[in-house]
């Protein structure tokens, strides 16, 4: 279900935006809920291609497995 939530912005940005939403021929909301989500999985998710690297990464895996082995155990400097 949808959620309303209220959103104060400058009328700079305002206009910025709604501008934007127009030239995509779409409603506001949508533009800045699409933007958020686009500056999420750019920013904040690994894709697929960092993925794969990560998980063939024979070395990188077992360094990542004794951290964590010494982490539940306590062991070591965590700054």
């Amino acid at each position: 279900m949808s959620k309303t939530i209220t959103l104060r912005i400058s009328d700079k940005n305002y206009k910025i935006f709604k501008k934007l939403a127009e030239s995509d021929n779409r409603p506001l909301s949508n533009f800045i809920e699409t933007s958020v989500k686009k500056y999420i999985e750019q920013n904040i998710w690994v894709d697929d291609f960092e993925m794969d690297e990560i998980r063939n990464n024979t070395e990188l895996n077992k360094s990542l497995k004794r951290a964590f082995s010494d982490a539940k155990k306590k062991k070591g400097c965590f700054a």
